[in-house]
């Protein structure tokens, strides 16, 4: 799971913790005693240590950590209780953020990227589980103040869901909020005190592919009849891609007007399309 990033000292958890593998910015840590053959007083004395010299220890047996160069100050960002598990959440690391961080020019601005997305892909999941148990939709709820809030849509523009995302700007990731409604895809950021915002109408969108970019980033390309946009680093993009497809098929039926267009019955309403 990922973790809300705290700083640690690493010079006090040194012998608590083997490295297991590790990249320029982050860092694989398996608990020391787990795992280790005839090693089961050492994980009850690393066991009990932890609980009183470094909290998140007391999360899981693993843990990826947020690592600034030069620095002894980490952050942790993900742990698992097996190894595919924080393997999962290394290969999503490597497969989305560790190319693209080379764009920052100082090591202050690496940091507040990857603790910005990782609060966003925390948000994210909690709205999925909300959503998925059927409970109170505060979550929904708060994202559609912001989202009306931000784009000033008339009442009858309803959001169909939302999603953190990074939108390319030049060579410069810009994290933020891609929201999807009925007829416009819309993306917000406001990072390192710089404000993006985007409105795109479906009927405009004459292009929607799944690509990568030159950081080997997967990234969903838009493309109108003025320029391109890539947006990356989701949760999930096969489930974002889907949900973009049928707003844009929900589009072409309107404007084909065609009684014989062959539409999946579940997208007559594009209010029934989101999970909510």
């Amino acid at each position: 799971m990922w973790l809300k990033p705290e700083e640690v000292l690493l010079k006090n958890a040194l012998k608590l913790w083997v490295t297991q593998k590790s990249s320029c910015y982050f860092i694989l840590q398996r608990r020391r005693g787990h795992g280790e053959g005839g090693g089961r007083l050492t994980g009850r004395l690393v066991g009990a240590l932890d609980a009183v010299l470094d909290s998140n220890a007391r999360v899981a047996p693993f843990r990826i950590l947020l690592q600034v160069p030069g620095s002894q100050v980490y952050s942790p960002i993900a742990c698992g209780a097996t190894l595919e598990e924080i393997n999962q959440h290394w290969d999503w690391l490597e497969q989305n953020l560790l190319h693209t961080l080379s764009v920052f020019d100082n090591k202050e601005d690496i940091a507040s990227f990857v603790k910005g997305k990782v609060k966003a892909l925390i948000a994210e999941e909690t709205s999925s589980r909300l959503a998925e148990q059927e409970e109170d939709p505060e979550k929904f709820r708060e994202a559609l103040v912001k989202f009306e809030a931000r784009f000033n849509f008339p009442e009858a523009e309803k959001l169909i869901t939302y999603y953190s995302c990074c939108c390319w700007k030049g060579r410069v990731p810009r994290q933020g909020w891609l929201y999807l409604s009925i007829n416009h895809l819309c993306f917000y950021s406001f990072f390192l005190g710089k404000e993006l915002k985007l409105v795109v109408p479906w009927v405009d969108i004459q292009k929607l592919e799944k690509t990568s970019n030159a950081f080997l980033t997967a990234t969903i390309r838009i493309t109108t009849h003025k320029k391109e946009r890539d947006f990356s680093m989701f949760l999930n993009l096969e489930e974002v891609f889907k949900i973009m497809e049928q707003l844009a098929d929900v589009t072409l039926r309107r404007l084909l007007d065609n009684e014989s267009f062959d539409l999946d019955p579940g997208l007559q309403e594009p209010s029934q399309i989101t999970k909510r």
